[in-house]
């Protein structure tokens, strides 16, 4: 039955499955902590379900077993140049909850038929209460890195995580152990500061938290770290030395969307509603909004000093989100500084 589920899920697409029991991941504690901190900064979410996410069965009544997925993605690597922006690669597709979606429904429902009546799935894609990388983990599936992301020693660490959780009862694998080492290439890359020691981050400094997560103003201490992200960073990602074995994205190949490799910064400050909802149709950049999107847009374009920037910054300063106006007269603030110090040298 096992292998049955493991050959199901590599059909659709899947790189990787593994199994683990439905017992609470050992590292509950650590979460109490982390929220008690207040490292998660405005997800409030996690703090709201985390009874759920450290007892399984609080998800799925009578759930016996976990099945621990992974769907490679990947997309070319991008430099830094003036007045275009960089998105983390896995928002350059399709909006991956919906990819996923489907071959997830048919896994699970072909558990379903194997477990026979009264067997019960419960599928998530980054959407469920659940540590999904400490139970990949103890799947086997890989191993969380320093960087506090999952690290496969099969796909490297540009990978999807999913999980079904079912009253069928399957053997589980063996745990992966960490084998990071005395490596600490993500550390050191990482722009803020954000993983403030092994395996620790505070997602306040975090670059994806502070473009995606964060819905008011960016500390304007860390703007300038920002750079010309636009959404999210890859940076301890892209740092880790596993990569060597990624994988081709199967089941995400499809979707990419091109368009958002180096997308042109003047060119998006300048959507309206209607055209930012155009643009970004089908792809997770959507949920963050055109505020959202368009205040960082600000902060890349203050980032890059590049004057040209200045009459598209000028006119999103009168933009009647609020949001969106101080950003952009921040942006103009900075870029009027560098360029006269640029004269006066």
């Amino acid at each position: 039955m096992k292998s049955r589920i493991e050959q199901r899920a590599l059909e659709l697409g899947f790189h990787a499955c593994k199994f683990t029991t439905a017992a609470p991941p050992e590292s509950a504690p650590h979460l109490d902590r982390w929220l008690t901190e207040g490292r998660h900064g405005e997800m409030a979410w996690l703090a709201r379900n985390a009874q759920k996410r450290v007892d399984p069965n609080l998800v799925l009544p009578g759930a016996k077993c976990i099945v621990t997925l992974a769907a490679a993605y990947d997309a070319p690597a991008t430099s830094p140049v003036p007045n275009q922006g960089v998105v983390a690669r896995y928002a350059r597709h399709a909006d991956y909850h919906d990819v996923l979606a489907e071959p997830l429904k048919q896994l699970s429902a072909y558990i379903d038929q194997l477990g026979g009546a009264g067997t019960r799935s419960l599928w998530y894609v980054d959407t469920g209460p659940l540590l999904e990388r400490d139970l990949a983990q103890r799947a086997g599936l890989g191993f969380v890195g320093k960087h506090t992301n999952l690290i496969s020693r099969e796909l490297g660490n540009w990978i999807f995580l999913a999980e079904i959780l079912t009253t069928l009862e399957v053997e589980p694998d063996v745990p992966e152990k960490n084998r990071c080492g005395s490596c600490s290439r993500c550390i050191t890359a990482c722009p803020t500061q954000a993983i403030t020691a092994p395996f620790q981050l505070d997602a306040r400094r975090c670059i994806s938290y502070l473009t995606i997560e964060l819905k008011g103003s960016i500390p304007v201490d860390l703007r300038p770290a920002i750079g010309n992200r636009i959404y999210g960073c890859d940076d301890c990602l892209a740092a880790c030395p596993w990569n060597r074995f990624a994988k081709e994205a199967r089941l995400m190949k499809p979707h990419r969307r091109a368009e958002f490799d180096a997308p042109n910064l003047i060119e998006l400050l300048s959507l309206d509603t209607a055209g930012f909802k155009e643009r970004f149709a089908g792809t997770p950049m959507l949920r963050t909004k055109r505020r959202g999107v368009l205040r960082n847009v600000c902060v890349a374009l203050a980032n890059t000093g590049d004057a040209s920037a200045l009459p598209a910054l000028r006119r999103a300063a009168t933009d009647p989100e609020p949001l969106i106006a101080e950003h952009a007269r921040w942006a103009i603030e900075r870029i009027e500084e560098v360029t006269t110090t640029r004269a006066k040298g």
